[in-house]
């Protein structure tokens, strides 16, 4: 899992035995033509935690709303490797 490091505004590990860390709110502003940034992590942002869901027309899971580029002190497919991810609300 990852955690966000306030201090340094990068998404960073997480510590031992806690299961979910609140994400700083997020401020969407819309870019035309944007292009990818190699060096953040397109973390995926999911409505559950439940990484499952239907397939809709398009490809994607009905779970999965979108990516975020998130800044890290890692190479981003550390993240990938941790199996990290954004989460819109908790099953709990």
């Amino acid at each position: 899992g990852a955690a966000w490091d306030y201090q340094d505004m990068v998404i960073c590990d997480q510590e031992l035995g806690v299961m979910h860390v609140k994400f700083p709110v997020i401020n969407f502003v819309p870019w035309e033509n944007k292009k990818v940034n190699p060096d953040k992590w397109p973390a995926p942002l999911y409505k559950t935690s439940v990484r499952a869901g239907t397939l809709s027309t398009t490809g994607h899971s009905t779970n999965y709303v979108l990516s975020l580029e998130v800044d890290t002190n890692h190479p981003p497919n550390y993240w990938v490797l941790k199996g990290a991810a954004l989460l819109t609300m908790l099953n709990d």
